[in-house]
């Protein structure tokens, strides 16, 4: 997968795509990272990227100019499976859902948004999927692009050694994961589940499916009605 990132912060990334899993999927092959900064593609001597919207409202607006020189560079070839993703707060909910799809992708685009966003034309010169990470209002898309990033490499075979682990994860099927305990077995006086200890596979498969279903409907009901509605009715 190529991974490509338009932005006028390129010094937020390397710290984060060099390490961990990220930079373990990059030093594998699995995965490249190119870092496109929008300044280099403005017309002026100031590298201007930014200027005041029409209509009065306070605030700047990432003009269409740069950004539109920004993808035209990026050669995107008719038929390639690639997706154009733009960071906004306006955007799409993203979930594990979006992840497992993305990760079949063989390119993604970034475009990290800014100020008050984008010049909306852009969404007219280009097929662009705008995607939010939550409720709120962060200063630029950057820190969303890397946590849309974490979460779909994570996938791509060969990244994670053991992909069962990322399957049992939070979300993966709509449910939050069950607790998880790891050693000593008892600590000031609590004690780890016998359950777990007992060695017994189909039991411990059976209390895990029980508390992650319990997990999730005492603290996302919304995600328990959507496991429901998708006809896990007799889990």
């Amino acid at each position: 997968m190529i991974i490509d990132y338009l932005t006028i912060f390129p010094e937020i990334f390397p710290a984060v795509l060099g390490s961990s899993i990220l930079g373990r999927a990059d030093n594998k092959g699995i995965v490249e990272y190119h870092l496109h900064d929008i300044r280099d593609y403005a017309s002026d001597k100031h590298r201007t990227v930014d200027d005041k919207p029409f209509g009065g409202e306070p605030g700047m607006v990432m003009t269409i100019e740069p950004l539109d020189s920004a993808l035209q560079s990026l050669d995107i070839k008719s038929g390639e499976d690639s997706i154009i993703i733009l960071t906004d707060a306006g955007g799409k909910p993203f979930n594990q859902e979006i992840a497992k799809s993305l990760a079949d992708k063989s390119r993604l685009i970034f475009v990290c948004g800014r100020y008050k966003g984008v010049d909306e034309r852009i969404k007219e010169l280009y097929d662009i999927m705008p995607i939010s990470i939550g409720d709120y209002v962060i200063s630029g898309g950057e820190l969303a692009a890397l946590v849309i990033t974490e979460a779909v490499v994570r996938l791509l075979p060969g990244v994670i050694g053991d992909i069962e682990s990322a399957e049992r994860d939070s979300h993966y099927n709509d449910l939050l994961a069950s607790p998880v305990y790891s050693r000593p077995s008892e600590y000031k006086g609590l004690r780890v589940p016998e359950v777990l200890l007992s060695g017994n596979h189909a039991k411990i498969e059976e209390w895990r499916k029980e508390k992650s279903l319990f997990r999730t409907k005492e603290i996302r009901q919304d995600l328990y009605n959507r496991y429901l509605k998708k006809g896990n009715f007799n889990k």
